[in-house]
């Protein structure tokens, strides 16, 4: 684990003390959802390149593909 220090304004810490708000966890909280928004978009990021680079299907494909679904085959 790391540790991260944040400087806030005391009366921003005591109001948020006063209303019971647990302000490491909610940190922790925020910058673990932070972190997963990053990596979902790098994530898409590189799904997209992958679709862009890929070949369109050959003409008809998606009919002869839905034709053989629907005869079980």
């Amino acid at each position: 684990m790391s540790v991260i220090s944040v400087r806030v304004d005391e009366k921003v810490k005591k109001r948020l003390e006063e209303a019971g708000v647990d302000v490491p966890h909610e940190v922790r909280r925020r910058l673990e959802e932070l972190a997963w928004q990053v990596e979902l978009a790098e994530r898409m990021a590189r799904l997209e390149k992958l679709v862009k680079e890929m070949p369109p299907a050959p003409k008809g494909y998606s009919a002869k593909s839905v034709r053989e679904d629907r005869e079980g085959h």
